[in-house]
């Protein structure tokens, strides 16, 4: 049994026999108004005791929540959206949701991983695991925007590249390394924003960009901490505890500089509160462009060239006395 998901599960009874409350409430001109008080109380201390310092692994459980918003919630935030399909070769794959749109009234392109919230959903969207073909749209989308000069907007949210042998057939890794290359040479602002998972190399390659947005419960990682458990002791049982070595927090790569900006969520997650969420990271995205759209050309690709070279970089190495370099 997992506590964190128990507890979980009791908020949202808890967050239902309100809503029951308060609508007998209403209905039957009943004053349950302690009653009512009595459950919020005990909500807000079982939020506080979950959520107040959450660890890793619960916050990978809150990235993973399914009322968290989507990509879509984001780019259906934006003053317009025109969704293009397709990658020119093979097929649309759904797990890419893309086109061009207007943010404050900025033409932009606009990418995102999308993830269904329900079974049915989440077998369309493939969990929002993203297949060649959707990685060569990302592609074809990226060298539009750069081709037009329009900024490009991304949205990171996948527990990593589709694995299936299919996607292995059709050059899954190549895929990937196109879209590393296109979004590295863009001649246009990029920002990118981790808004759920960002795992492996399925999620940098939506990733490489002049300003990287992660929201605060959101993680980012080389793989999944199941993954990471299977590999190092064959056990994915030991999530939790590779969750906590694999340094996938916000607050961890801020610190190492693979991020920029974090963005604070609602005691709980974003899912508590995702209107104010999305609003405020579309507002972040907007100011970040606007300052990235006053450096040049030349200087933006010089920056994101150093931006990356840096990242890694553990210490200077330095010659041995009298070894001459």
């Amino acid at each position: 049994m997992n506590p964190f998901l128990d507890r979980e599960r009791f908020l949202l009874e808890l967050e239902q026999r309100i809503a029951d409350l308060r609508e007998a409430s209403a209905d039957q001109r009943v004053d349950l108004s302690s009653e009512i008080a009595t459950l919020e109380s005990r909500y807000h201390e079982i939020l506080r005791e979950v959520y107040g310092a959450p660890t890793p692994w619960q916050k990978v459980h809150m990235a993973r929540h399914p009322n968290r918003p989507t990509s879509l919630d984001y780019i259906n935030a934006l003053d317009r959206f025109d969704e293009l399909h397709g990658d020119r070769h093979i097929r649309d794959d759904p797990a890419v949701v893309g086109g061009m749109a207007l943010l404050r009234g900025r033409a932009i392109v606009v990418i995102g991983q999308q993830r269904g919230r329900d079974t049915k959903e989440n077998l369309q969207r493939n969990f929002g695991m993203v297949a060649p073909e959707g990685y060569r749209k990302v592609r074809r989308l990226a060298l539009l925007g750069s081709r037009l000069g329009l900024p490009i907007v991304t949205f990171v949210d996948t527990k990593g590249a589709d694995p299936g042998i299919a996607s292995e057939e059709h050059a899954q890794s190549e895929a990937i390394a196109q879209c590393l290359v296109a979004f590295t040479e863009a001649k246009v602002p990029i920002v990118a924003s981790v808004v759920g998972e960002g795992g492996s190399g399925g999620a940098l390659a939506l990733a490489i960009a002049d300003h990287v947005i992660m929201l605060e419960h959101s993680t980012y990682s080389v793989a999944s901490p199941e993954g990471c458990a299977a590999i190092l002791w064959a056990d994915a049982s030991k999530a939790e505890e590779a969750a906590a070595h694999l340094k996938l927090t916000a607050q961890d790569l801020l610190g190492f500089g693979i991020v920029d900006e974090i963005i604070s969520e609602p005691l709980g997650g974003a899912n508590r509160d995702p209107a104010n969420v999305v609003a405020r990271v579309i507002e972040r995205i907007d100011a970040s462009l606007d300052r990235l759209e006053r450096i040049s050309v030349q200087t933006l690709l010089a920056q994101r060239y150093d931006k990356y070279r840096r990242i890694g970089a553990w210490q200077q190495e330095t010659a041995p006395v009298g070894v001459r370099t």
